[in-house]
């Protein structure tokens, strides 16, 4: 495999990672704050519809941007009135919200537009263009570091420099702000959080709601962004894989980081059988190699990396005692 080749594949490593990376912050704030939230996927997929419609129909990404966020902060409206207010079962929520969001997605794209449950291809100012940043020019030409910088981290779209410029953040919010620490406190000992006169159940709400922000984000990344519009079920189980990541991240935002650049090479990869035929001298089929993300989320759900430890109150309900 040559230099120019590899480049290649890292670049399409930074685009499949962002999607997970976003819905795999979604999940650190959630969980954090003891909300399991198992919705991710159908948050995405009602944010990719959203998006993509809205884009489509009123011409501007920025408009479909936030119309993918407010589909999926709806959804987590939703989930938290279940989980937080009325003290449901946390998974069931989840898993009848990504239910919920695979039919109506498709039944509102197809009312709209009459394509088959899709968005018309979004084209110009619909959707979100390749930034390419400075000096791309002059260090072109500097071996090694100038191809990777032309290649790799130019020429990517906005919301995949702010994924990445999310996870320090979203680290100094958890651990650098009073906003932070209770976050993390609520998530392990709501008990000593209420005793402290801090309402338990705003935290949990604004966790909540960032993890829309977030998932709105990655789904309209996904529809105006990494694709030309909406398609039906065209998350295809990332929610499920971000969910894997932060397992396999440990609820910690620079693991989360690095776990979902794993998952995003193993899905670029499968996309070169050319490159393992090549490097390995072995034929794979592509079957198989489209389904290397999935398996490596069984093996991290299965637990062979090691021992993870979720928030202690993760998925209990609160009940103020009086």
């Amino acid at each position: 495999m040559d230099y120019a080749t590899l480049l290649q594949i890292l670049d399409t490593t930074v685009r499949f990672a962002t999607p997970l990376l976003l819905a795999c912050l979604a999940g650190l704030f959630s969980e954090r704050s003891g909300i399991f939230d198992i919705g991710l996927e159908g948050k995405m997929l009602m944010a990719g519809m959203a998006s993509g419609a809205v884009a489509a129909l009123s011409g501007s990404v920025w408009i479909g941007l936030l119309a993918g966020i407010g589909g999926s902060v709806l959804f987590s409206i939703v989930h938290g009135l279940a989980s937080i207010t009325f003290r449901g079962n946390q998974l069931i929520s989840g898993v009848a919200l990504n239910f919920v969001a695979s039919g109506a997605t498709v039944l509102v794209a197809q009312s709209l537009f009459h394509q088959g449950g899709r968005t018309p291809p979004l084209t110009g100012d619909a959707r979100f263009n390749p930034v390419t940043l400075p000096f791309v020019d002059t260090l072109r030409e500097v071996p090694l570091i100038g191809p990777f910088y032309a290649e790799v981290i130019s020429g990517h779209s906005f919301l995949v420099y702010a994924a990445f410029v999310a996870v320090p953040l979203t680290w100094w919010a958890l651990y650098r702000t009073r906003f932070g620490l209770r976050l993390r406190a609520v998530g392990e000992n709501p008990e000593s959080v209420d005793t402290a006169g801090v309402s338990v159940i705003r935290l949990r709400y604004t966790a909540v709601m960032i993890t829309g922000i977030l998932c709105g984000m990655a789904g309209a990344y996904m529809a105006t962004g990494l694709q030309a519009g909406f398609g039906k079920e065209m998350t295809a189980g990332r929610g499920y894989i971000a969910l894997a990541a932060l397992i396999f991240a440990k609820w910690r935002p620079w693991y989360a980081l690095m776990a979902t650049l794993l998952f995003g090479f193993f899905q670029a990869l499968a996309l070169r059988p050319d490159v393992i035929e090549g490097t390995f001298g072995m034929a794979i089929p592509v079957p198989a190699l489209d389904a290397l993300p999935y398996i490596l989320t069984v093996i991290v759900l299965a637990g062979f990396v090691g021992r993870a430890i979720p928030p202690r109150a993760g998925g209990q309900p609160y009940v103020k005692e009086r």
